[in-house]
């Protein structure tokens, strides 16, 4: 546990920095170093930068080990700057790297975290499943198999009579063999297109009489049964839909600052690309 905390501890100073602008209400101090003061803010900050598992754990149970982490960054910096090591020209080329990850995350944060209008939301639901009540999906099995000959051999077995589960788990190549082939539903878009082709001109009960060629190798396929596609309801898609508009305003954002930006593009040796200035304006 302290090994984390250790390693960890280099990162505090940025930690304080966000800390302070974001902090708000009540924020009361926790320890004094030297008469620097560390506030609840900084605890919690210190805590978000452990693995997930300790950051679910409750804050009393931790915070005698991170206020020790927070106290011993304190002095370790304070020991830094008096041997003037802020000043070294590596630092400063760090601390700059920081800063700028820093700032581009809150320009970010301030760009998507805008309110997400509730109709706006439902609106991107209705447009999801328009048409999704006329599609369908269907139950299907396979047998993959490494060659065409293989293929038209286990065709040949199950039109004597195999079961085709059966002669899946004994034969296919594939990750379903030990579960009889089963696939589940599915929709259109979701298998390759030689595939989805094939399986969705299979009748109910019914096996391709041909091999399926795809890159993966020959199916045989069979259609167990059919169905209308099920539509989530607006409850339970309706976070996915809130992080795909935050991942749309996040690219918006950047597509918007590269649009206004010269980019001069070199090799990872600096020379020019194609032995000549290239200048990049995003459209």
């Amino acid at each position: 546990m302290f090994a984390i905390f250790n390693h960890l501890s280099v990162f505090l100073l940025v930690i304080f920095f966000s800390s302070q602008l974001f902090a708000s209400g009540s924020d009361p101090v926790v320890a004094i170093v030297d008469g620097q003061k560390i506030v609840r803010s900084d605890i919690e900050a210190a805590q978000k930068l452990l693995p997930r598992e300790y950051q679910a754990l409750p804050i009393e149970k931790m915070f005698p080990m991170l206020v020790d982490t927070v106290i011993d960054t304190k002095l370790a910096a304070a020991d830094a700057r008096n041997r003037k090591l802020d000043e070294a020209p590596s630092f400063i080329t760090r601390l700059n790297r920081i800063r700028d990850q820093l700032l581009q995350r809150i320009a970010l944060q301030q760009e998507i975290n805008r309110e997400i209008d509730e109709n706006y939301l439902y609106g991107r639901y209705k447009k999801m499943i328009k048409g999704l009540e006329r599609k369908e999906e269907i139950h299907a099995r396979h047998i993959l198999l490494k060659s065409e000959k293989e293929a038209l051999e286990a065709i040949k077995k199950l039109d004597k009579g195999a079961d085709f589960a059966e002669l899946a788990i004994k034969e296919s190549t594939g990750p379903s063999g030990p579960k009889g082939g089963d696939l589940g539903f599915f929709g259109k878009g979701q298998m390759v297109p030689e595939f989805e082709k094939a399986a969705f001109g299979i009748k109910n009960g019914k096996y391709s009489l041909r091999p399926v060629k795809t890159n993966f190798g020959y199916h045989v396929i069979k259609v167990e049964a059919r169905r209308k596609m099920k539509i989530p309801s607006y409850d339970s898609i309706v976070d996915k839909l809130r992080d795909d508009i935050l991942q749309e305003r996040a690219k918006a954002y950047v597509d918007r600052l590269r649009k206004s930006a010269v980019v001069e593009r070199f090799t990872l040796d600096g020379e020019p690309l194609q032995n000549r200035k290239h200048l990049e304006k995003r459209n």
